[in-house]
């Protein structure tokens, strides 16, 4: 477990970020004061989860228990602490394993905390955060490469904000156990490493250079390990192609992986540098990169200040909803409408169904984008919706928030979909669900003021109380009401209309 900074006296609440990668898990603690981030402590262990990967993608014993191991360390250090804010996110191992929900059951345990699995992109725009973060604020381009040990991210942005956005299943955990079986070193094998990175790279490279750039940054353990080896053997710590060439010329001296040996080069590293820099050499190659600067910021350091973000109003989920609805044209006026009347049902029964504010934010979400799909068809459009969710890119979105968000829209009309009455999460889903399609029944109530409905919730009841004589008035309204009694009676709930 390497460490770095020291503990505070003083008894300030702190925010904590945790980063399952493919190589090493780390964690940043900090002190969040007059809105900026300090850090205080930073843990991390090589644990090779990627290593662990068999042919048929799954995480072996050997591998979760690795892990599972530096979490026990982590929730050591976090025990008698007071974290206002923590977050955890899994990235290109977990999304690949499919044994993966093993691991997180377990780690969650150990945790006390929900594991986020993240979208490739969606660990690009952190990555970028964090790296934007330790750059000057200028106005000036900069691409940024973060190799990691079963992925490969590049971003293009200026500022703050992200242009493009990518992730490539290349990492240098992958590639050595791909290109250096049982440590094999020769120039052969790095050149294959190297021409392997090159084809992954020749779908995007046209259009990043077109996008353009002045400055390149590097993030994360290889290029950390790159720029420290020059520094070491003085040769400054800027990373360029000539420097890249003399050090892949010194690699290719040895004969095995293990066997790597530069100043500055730590141990647990030796084995995987050689496929980090193929994979840097690469990059440069592809986006004719002169030189490129080594940043302390990555994954976690994006994390944490995602967090403060969304502590700030500024979450970059609502502008991915906002662009989700304004790309399939669905209708503002309607889904604010839908919005409002869901979530005044929310605030009436969420006491009495122990719902929390993450399940307003779902629900607040899903009210707005539960149409999208009419813009592929009125026809079943709902799963249309679903689908567009579930397997589009939502910056901000974790893929468990991401499933979740698309088992809602799903259900927000005709049957109860399976998946979510299987779903781990079943019980507040469908509570969800039916507030849901209680605002798209009231929404087509025109005129009807928030205050003039009342609900009342048990266990798998709800009542929605109108005033007297109010029904009889409005047939269609009733009929609208026992069609959605009829659905809900199906999966055993109860809905009563008066």
């Amino acid at each position: 477990m390497t460490d770095q900074g020291r503990i505070e006296s003083d008894s300030q609440p702190l925010v904590a970020a945790i980063d399952l990668g493919s190589n090493s898990f780390h964690m940043i603690v900090a002190r969040v004061e007059q809105g900026e981030i300090r850090p205080i402590e930073r843990l991390g262990e090589k644990v090779q989860l990627a290593a662990g990967l068999s042919k048929d993608d799954c995480l072996s014993e050997q591998a979760m228990t690795r892990g599972l191991n530096c979490l026990a360390q982590f929730a050591q250090y976090m025990s008698g602490r007071c974290f206002q804010a923590l977050r955890v996110v899994g990235t290109n191992a977990l999304r690949k394993a499919k044994n993966s929900a093993h691991f997180v059951e377990k780690a969650e345990k150990i945790l006390n905390h929900p594991i986020e699995i993240i979208a490739g992109r969606e660990e690009a725009r952190l990555i970028y955060l964090g790296v934007a973060q330790t750059q000057s604020d200028d106005n000036d381009r900069r691409v940024v490469v973060d190799i990691g040990g079963g992925s490969t991210e590049l971003i293009v942005g200026e500022r703050f904000e992200p242009k493009l956005l990518e992730s490539l299943h290349m990492g240098c955990v992958a590639y050595t156990d791909r290109f250096f079986p049982g440590g094999e070193l020769s120039t052969e094998r790095f050149q294959s490493a190297y021409y392997a990175a090159r084809l992954e790279l020749l779908n995007i490279e046209q259009a990043y250079k077109s996008l353009g750039w002045v400055d390149a940054v590097g993030s994360s353990g290889s290029i950390r390990a790159v720029s420290t080896i020059l520094s070491a053997m003085g040769h400054g710590e800027v990373i360029t192609r000539d420097k890249m060439d003399m050090l892949k010329s010194r690699v290719l001296e040895f004969s095995h992986t293990g066997r790597v040996r530069f100043p500055g080069l730590k141990p647990d590293r030796q084995a995987i540098f050689p496929a980090g820099l193929a994979i840097l050499m690469a990059c440069f190659d592809a986006f004719e990169l002169e030189k490129m600067q080594y940043s302390e910021g990555a994954l976690r350091e994006g994390v944490l200040y995602d967090m403060l973000g969304r502590d700030r109003h500024e979450d970059v989920r609502g502008r991915t909803i906002s662009a989700l609805m304004e790309r399939y044209h669905v209708d503002r006026a309607n889904a604010e409408g839908i919005n409002r009347h869901a979530l005044a049902c929310f605030d009436q029964v969420s006491q009495s169904w122990d719902l929390e504010a993450s399940d307003r934010e779902l629900l607040n979400w899903a009210s707005l984008v539960c149409e999208v799909g009419l813009d592929i068809s009125h026809s079943q459009y709902n799963r249309h919706g679903a689908y567009l969710i579930q397997h589009s890119d939502l910056m901000g979105f974790s893929k468990e928030r991401q499933r979740k968000l698309a088992l809602l829209v799903q259900g927000h009309r005709r049957g109860i979909p399976k998946g979510l009455l299987e779903h781990s999460d079943s019980n507040h889903l469908l509570k969800l669900t039916v507030l849901l399609r209680m605002g798209i029944v009231l929404n087509h109530i025109r005129g009807v003021a928030l205050s003039n409905y009342a609900l009342k919730a048990g266990s798998r009841t709800l009542n929605v109380g109108f005033e007297r004589g109010w029904l009889k008035e409005h047939p269609l309204t009733a009929a609208d009401f026992e069609r959605e009694r009829m659905y809900l009676h199906k999966v055993g709930f109860k809905l009563n209309v008066n």
